[in-house]
C-alpha cells in the first residue's frame, strides 16, 4: 500500500480552498443574518429564518453523499463555488429592490442548501488524499483551516458590517467564492466511477438503503453517536447561534454600531476556539479515545452554566459579554474534539466505497436538530423577558444527562476500533 503523505500538493490545495471558501462562506452567514435582526428587530424572525436554511441542507446532505462517491469530488466543489458566487451576485442586484425578507429568506436557503452538497465531497476527498494513520491529523487540519476562517470572518464581517454595510462585505464573498474555485481546478483526487444500479432515482435510492443499513444494521454504533451529537445541536448550538446576537444586540444596551462589532468579536472569539479545539485534536492525536469524550461534553455543558450565571448575577453588560464570549469559545474548544474524533472514526470504519454517503447520513442526523433549537431559541428569546438565563442553565443540565447516560457508548466505538487495528 502506497503511503500518502500528509501535506501532499493535492491536500494542501483542498485545504486552502477550503480557508477561502469558508471566510466568504463565514462573512455571509454572520452579516446576512444580522442585517435581518437589524432591519426588523425580530429574534423570532431571526430564528425562524435561520431554521428555515437548514431544511435544504437536510434534504442534500444524503444527495451530495450520493454525489460524492460517484462523481469527480474536484469537480463537485468547483461547481458549487462557482454557484455561490453567482447566487451571491444576484443578491446583491437585488438588494434594495425587493422586499428584505423573502430575498434573504430565499438566499439564505439556496446558501445553506448548496453547503449541504458541498460537505460531503470535502468530508470524503480526506480519506482518498491521506493514509489512514494520518487521517486524525487530517481531519484536524481541514478542520483547523475552517475554523480559522470562522475566527477571521465575523470580525472582518463585523467591522465591515458596522462601518460600511452589507454590500462590501458581499463582494468580498463573492471574489472569495471565484477564487476558491479557481485553485480547485488544479486539485487531483483519485476517482472510481461506480456501477450504476438503473436510473438516478433508482441508484439514489439503492445507495441510501445501502448506507442506513451499514449505520443501523453492520456499525450501529456509528449513529448512536451520532445521535450524541445531534443532542449537542439540538442544545448547545443554536443557543450560542440564537443567543448571543440577540442578547447583545437587544439585552445587554449596547449602542448598535458597538453591538454589531462585538458580535463579530464574539464570533471570531468563538471561532478561535474551534481552532485552538483543531489543534489540540492534532497534537493529541494518538492520545484521544472515544471514552474521554462524556468528559468533553461535561464540560461543553459547564461552559453554557457559566453564561446562564453571569446572566443572571453579574453587573455591567461587558462583564456579560466577556464570560458569555469565553463559555462560547470554550464550548468551541471541546465540541471540535468531539467532531474530529466521530468524523475520523467514522472513516476508519466505513469501506471507501461508502465514506461519501455514510458520512452524508450522519451530518444529515446530526445537522437536522439545528434548525429545531434555533427556532425554539429564537422564540422563547422573544418572550423570556428578564429570565434569559433559564435557557443556559436548562441546556447545560440536559447535556450533563447526555453525558452520563451514553458513556456506554463510547466505550462500545473505543472496542470496536481496537478490533478494527
Amino acid at each position: 500500500m502506497n503511503q500518502k503523505p500528509i501535506f501532499s500538493k493535492d491536500f494542501i490545495l483542498v485545504a486552502i480552498g477550503q480557508i477561502i471558501s469558508l471566510f466568504g462562506n463565514q462573512i455571509l452567514r454572520y452579516a446576512l443574518p444580522l442585517y435581518l435582526l437589524n432591519v426588523t428587530g425580530s429574534s423570532a424572525l431571526f430564528g425562524t429564518v435561520l431554521a428555515a436554511s437548514f431544511v435544504p441542507t437536510l434534504l442534500l446532505f444524503p444527495v451530495g453523499g450520493i454525489i460524492a462517491d460517484r462523481l469527480n469530488k474536484r469537480n463537485i466543489m468547483v461547481v458549487l463555488d462557482f454557484s455561490t458566487a453567482f447566487l451571491i451576485l444576484l443578491f446583491c442586484l437585488f438588494l434594495g429592490k425587493a422586499d428584505v425578507v423573502p430575498l434573504m429568506a430565499v438566499t439564505m436557503i439556496l446558501l445553506y442548501g448548496i453547503q449541504g452538497a458541498y460537505q460531503p465531497a470535502v468530508k470524503a476527498s480526506v480519506p482518498a488524499l491521506v493514509a489512514p494513520e494520518h487521517m486524525m491529523k487530517a481531519n484536524s487540519v481541514v478542520d483547523l483551516i475552517s475554523s480559522l476562517a470562522s475566527m477571521i470572518g465575523p470580525v472582518i464581517g463585523g467591522i465591515l458590517f458596522s462601518f460600511a454595510g452589507l454590500r462590501p462585505i458581499l463582494w468580498l464573498a463573492i471574489g472569495c467564492f471565484f477564487l476558491s474555485a479557481g485553485m480547485e481546478l488544479f486539485i487531483r483526487i483519485p476517482f472510481q466511477k461506480q456501477e450504476s444500479k438503473g436510473n438516478l432515482f433508482v441508484t439514489g435510492v439503492s445507495d441510501l438503503k445501502e448506507s442506513f443499513h451499514f449505520l443501523f444494521q453492520v456499525k450501529p454504533v456509528l449513529w448512536k453517536v451520532s445521535a450524541v451529537l445531534a443532542a449537542v445541536n439540538l442544545l448547545l448550538t443554536p443557543l450560542l447561534i440564537i443567543g448571543l446576537p440577540v442578547l447583545i444586540t437587544g439585552h445587554l444596551g449596547f449602542s448598535p454600531d458597538r453591538a454589531n462589532r462585538l458580535c463579530g468579536y464574539a464570533q471570531g472569539a468563538m471561532a478561535a476556539g474551534a481552532v485552538i479545539g483543531g489543534i489540540l485534536a492534532g497534537v493529541f492525536s494518538k492520545k484521544l479515545k472515544p471514552k474521554t469524550t462524556p468528559l468533553f461534553l461535561s464540560g461543553c455543558a459547564i461552559s453554557m452554566m457559566a453564561g446562564g450565571v453571569a446572566l443572571q448575577w453579574f453587573q455591567g453588560a461587558m462583564n456579560i459579554y466577556l464570560v458569555l464570549v469565553l463559555g462560547g469559545s470554550m464550548l468551541l474548544i471541546l465540541s471540535t474534539l468531539f467532531v474530529i474524533q466521530l468524523m475520523t472514526y467514522l472513516q476508519i470504519l466505513t469501506p471507501g466505497e461508502l465514506i461519501g454517503k455514510v458520512i452524508s447520513c450522519v451530518l444529515c442526523v446530526c445537522t437536522c436538530t439545528t434548525p429545531l433549537g434555533q427556532l425554539v431559541y429564537g422564540l422563547v428569546f422573544e418572550r423570556i423577558g428578564n429570565y434569559a438565563f433559564l435557557p443556559f442553565y436548562g441546556a447545560a443540565l440536559a447535556m450533563i444527562a447526555v453525558s452520563l447516560f451514553t458513556r456506554p457508548v463510547f466505550y462500545e466505538m473505543e472496542l470496536m476500533l481496537s478490533r478494527q487495528q
